[in-house]
């Protein structure tokens, strides 16, 4: 397996609203998707494009949501990952497994459509890695 596209930054926020202007207003970011709810992962969720990647906006969608404990030690929000690109979510699973990375849960629908998981951030230098199937329109 060989490193693939970076997709995605994820960016922990108590307000999308307020990051998106952020974005807009002193980044010059003109590209904002709408916001939308990702129930099963207990987030709503909105990208920013840039030209080589997109910032994906995260926001609790309530107490239990990852994101609220993240947002408990990071009031103000924050990086929360960052999201490489696979072209077979089952072949990478194996191979990081492989590799003594642990693999947190099963592979699970994303934002994007596509097989999606998460590996430890202490398996990956400290930093929560998501590896995403590529979607399949970006070929």
């Amino acid at each position: 397996m060989k490193l693939g596209r970076l997709n995605h930054i994820g960016v922990a926020t108590p307000s999308i609203e307020q990051s998106v202007a952020l974005y807009r207003e002193r980044m010059g970011a003109t590209q904002i998707g709408e916001p939308f709810d990702l129930p099963a992962q207990g987030v709503r969720v909105c990208f920013v494009d840039a030209p080589n990647t997109q910032v994906e906006l995260i926001e609790p969608l309530g107490p239990e949501s990852p994101i609220a404990k993240f947002l408990e030690k990071n009031p103000e929000g924050g990086q929360h990952h960052v999201c490489f690109e696979v072209p077979d979510i089952g072949d990478a699973v194996a191979w990081f497994k492989g590799k003594g990375v642990r693999v947190l849960g099963e592979p699970r629908i994303g934002a994007h459509g596509t097989p999606i998981v998460f590996l430890h951030p202490k398996d990956m230098g400290g930093v929560l890695t998501e590896i995403m199937e590529s979607p399949r329109q970006a070929h």
